[in-house]
């Protein structure tokens, strides 16, 4: 159970009691330590049930989550990058963060319809005409 909460940004904080790491034996670098340490992070976080994520947040947070979202919507994390389980806990973490940033993140403003310009217009329809004669010219020749 992870017991200091997450400060996600000024208004989104996740609390302690929401995360849940497990530790497991990871593969990679670190000779036998590997063998014999579980220093993976698997980092489990109720996205579905979290009272930290307003809506919008939450839906995009599943659709950003992919294959990491279980059916009941646990999100799991699985860190093992480093060889130490307290640099695999962080990295779980951040991980955790930047994809709640990015779901939290403003939606796009819309696309201002514009219109083309004289000489964008003139320049496709002069490349058509020549693609036009190109192709006419690659017929066979007229019996005259």
């Amino acid at each position: 159970m992870a017991s200091e909460p997450l400060y996600i940004n000024s208004r989104i904080v996740i609390a302690g009691w929401e995360l849940t790491e497990q530790f497991v034996l990871a593969g990679g670098p670190g000779g036998q330590n590997v063998n014999k340490v579980s220093t993976a992070v698997q980092l489990f976080y109720d996205l579905a049930g979290s009272p930290a994520l307003d809506e919008r947040v939450r839906a995009n947070a599943k659709r950003l989550a992919g294959r990491r979202l279980s059916k009941d919507g646990v999100l799991m994390i699985e860190a093992s990058r480093f060889r130490s389980q307290e640099r695999n806990r962080e990295d779980a973490r951040e991980r955790l963060k930047d994809l709640i940033l990015e779901a939290a993140a403003p939606p796009p403003p819309p696309r201002k319809k514009t219109r083309p310009t004289k000489g964008s217009v003139e320049r496709r329809l002069k490349e058509k005409a020549g693609r036009a004669d190109v192709k006419r010219l690659r017929g066979k020749p007229g019996g005259e």
